[in-house]
């Protein structure tokens, strides 16, 4: 081999190190300004899911009693705890935010719970509201004796914690 094509592949080996250089810095840089958009867009979908709280209530509420579920209650009253637990669908990406509530129920005539002394006790449960992207929505998605944060325990296949917000009690 000749001091050309030596030179020649030393060159080429010196640009290749450059190169491969100059990608890890652009990466470098670029992650700080990625976390940076993501907390930034964390703040938004927060800020937006506290300005639309009061009509997701009523629209889980709404859902939630139509689901049918569970079987031969009817769905009295709904009291939501002031403490937000957002979570990331690990399939999806959504955002989810999670809140507390206790669920009051009564029998319906004739669907074979009228006889059960529990109806009538307090449930805790666990209310999903999901972030599309652009705005918050719910399907009446409940989990039933499980805290936010123990509903993302339970799912951790499927969800990982983003934010805990323990907020001001509402007016």
């Amino acid at each position: 081999m000749g001091n050309l094509a030596v030179s020649t592949l030393v060159l080429f080996f010196a640009v290749a190190a450059v190169a491969v250089v100059a990608v890890l810095a652009v990466l470098l840089a670029v992650r700080p300004i990625h976390a940076a958009r993501r907390a930034e867009w964390l703040a938004r979908a927060q800020r937006d899911f506290h300005r639309q709280r009061e009509p997701l209530e009523a629209r889980f509420i709404e859902r939630a009693a139509a689901s049918g579920k569970p079987r031969g209650l009817r769905w009295l009253d709904v009291e939501f705890d002031d403490d937000v637990v957002y979570a990331r669908d690990r399939r999806s990406g959504r955002l989810k935010a999670l809140v507390a509530i206790e669920v009051r129920f009564e029998a319906i005539e004739g669907g074979g719970m009228e006889e059960v002394e529990a109806v009538s006790r307090v449930r805790a449960a666990t209310a999903e509201f999901v972030h599309d992207g652009s705005r918050w929505q719910t399907d009446g998605r409940v989990y039933f004796n499980l805290a936010p944060s123990a509903t993302v325990k339970y799912l951790a296949s499927d969800l990982e914690m983003v934010a805990e917000e323990h907020a001001a009690p509402r007016a």
